[in-house]
């Protein structure tokens, strides 16, 4: 029954997450609910996902020693590119150094026909083919495995000497002396155990295993492995010891997800559940409001208030405002209050959005420098259980907060939305009456550059009635001082701000 996939409570502790797959043919979507709450959404769209992490079977169909590179066939509509700076037997060279050790060129390393397997690096853009690499990486949640190499690197965001040298140690402790195959430590595993790790180290492993496994067998060119899906990609990346389940609504893809896990993440595979009820997962969840929540430009807080949230290209702002909340006490306390639950609001909607780059948030002023400290705290609070990385900064003197959040993918609105047609995405379209006095210019320069026997507008039914009501006479002077007639004509599918003139 659908009531059974409510969150629901064990012994006196309320699930902490649950996450939601829903799939169709055309894209996956994901849910990450928290105590009954959204608190993230990821989606992927079948038609645009790209072939960076891709594994194939590829064949040399040319090498360019002029331009020391290849076009590798590998299965697509265009040839795919690779550089000599791309392929793993150059670069080892070149790390190497000094001049018995001088990289080969590429017409030395490839020969046409020649069967290779490559990775790509890049996605097709307009007319060039994907750009490729031979050395083979693999993502796990904490790490990358580089099964060609053998060095352990660590990612360059964990800054702390210390914390680097230990996760140095954690990963080389769990290697046997003959693992050939190298390591970097990703950001998230920060403060991981070696419980954690060794269970990263397993996965990439037998991943690994599997694709040599296939590219042994399989003919050129060909596909030998296809990066994660999004829904295999929640199982690696988001399930924690909190995530109580995962519900998928797809009964074919369910079988996929417990296939994956069982070959690759044993530990979550009793947690991958089927949801089979008549109401949409989405709708029982409420998530279908929140996506369209996620979306305005207006978020409502509780106690009254309200966030304004701008993104534009450079940085991404957020306004505080008190809104009706007039609080309990004085005006200070009524601004300290908006601001607390603001902070706890902007967290999620930092990763509902998935809002990225620099962030300025510009709380409602406060003159307490204690308030001031205790809304920043509780900010940095919230901030700590977002997946991904930032940087915040205090009040600035102007009373801004700065912050930076990591750019994983694209925006939510990105995603879902595209500029408007009728104001290009400024958010604003100019007033009837500023398009009624630009038509009249426009109709003047008109009949002085060509002459005509009449013109006729074409425009919005706003525009329109104004001319037929309020500026009849300003339309009148205008037919008498160019000595032409004029005809408005109204076009339906017009917005606003568009016009046509046609001259008779």
């Amino acid at each position: 029954m659908a009531e059974d996939i409510l969150p629901r409570r064990t012994g006196e502790r309320t699930i902490a997450e649950e996450i939601l797959i829903n799939w169709t043919p055309q894209e996956t979507r994901v849910a990450v609910v928290e105590a009954g709450v959204v608190q993230e959404l990821h989606i992927e769209r079948t038609a645009e996902r790209g072939l960076v992490g891709n594994v194939y079977m590829g064949r040399v169909s040319r090498v360019l020693p002029g331009m020391q590179s290849a076009f590798i066939e590998i299965g697509l509509e265009r040839a795919a590119f690779l550089h000599v700076a791309d392929i793993f037997e150059h670069k080892r060279s070149s790390a190497a150094g000094g001049a018995a050790d001088a990289p080969r060129p590429i017409e030395r390393i490839l020969s046409e026909g020649q069967p290779l397997m490559v990775q790509v690096i890049k996605d097709p853009i307009g007319t060039k083919g994907a750009r490729l690499s031979t050395q083979v990486s693999i993502a796990g949640r904490l790490l990358v495995y580089l099964p060609q190499d053998s060095h352990i690197g660590i990612s360059q965001r964990i800054e702390d000497e210390e914390e680097r040298r230990s996760l140095r140690e954690k990963v080389q402790a769990l290697l046997p002396p003959e693992e050939r195959g190298g390591f970097i430590v990703r950001t998230m595993a920060e403060s991981a155990g070696e419980a954690e790790l060794a269970q990263d180290i397993d996965y990439l492993r037998r991943l690994w295993d599997d694709i040599r496994r296939r590219a042994s067998a399989a003919a050129a060119p060909s596909l030998v492995h296809q990066d994660l899906s999004l829904a295999q990609r929640v199982l690696r990346d988001f399930v924690t010891e909190q995530t109580d389940r995962i519900l998928i609504d797809s009964r074919e893809n369910f079988a996929k997800l417990q296939a994956f896990a069982r070959d690759y993440m044993q530990a979550v595979l009793d947690r991958v559940q089927h949801y089979g009820g008549e109401r949409p997962l989405f709708d029982l969840y409420h998530v279908e409001e929140e996506i369209e929540k996620a979306l305005a430009r207006r978020v409502e807080l509780k106690s009254g208030g309200y966030l304004i949230v701008d993104q534009t290209e450079a940085m991404t702002t957020i306004d505080v405002n008190t809104g009706a909340y007039v609080g309990l006490r004085n005006f200070d306390d009524t601004i300290f209050k908006t601001n607390l639950e603001a902070a706890q609001v902007i967290a999620r909607q930092l990763r509902l959005r998935n809002l990225g780059g620099i962030i300025v948030i510009d709380f409602i002023d406060m003159d307490n420098g204690e308030h001031r400290a205790a809304v920043l705290a509780e900010l940095t609070k919230v901030l700590a259980k977002d997946r991904t990385r930032m940087t915040v900064n205090g009040f600035t003197q102007l009373g801004l907060v700065e912050m930076t959040r990591k750019r994983t993918r694209e925006s939510l609105a990105h995603v879902l939305c595209e500029a408007c047609p009728c104001c290009g995405g400024r958010g604003a379209v100019k007033t009837v009456r500023t398009v009624c006095y630009e038509i009249l210019r426009a109709l003047l320069r008109e009949a002085r550059q060509f002459n005509p026997r009449e013109l006729r507008v074409l425009a919005a039914q706003p525009v329109v009635d104004l001319f037929q009501e309020e500026e009849s006479q300003s339309l009148a002077l205008l037919e008498d001082f160019i000595g032409k007639p004029v005809r408005m004509q109204v076009e339906s599918s017009y917005g606003q701000d568009q016009y046509d003139i046609v001259l008779v």
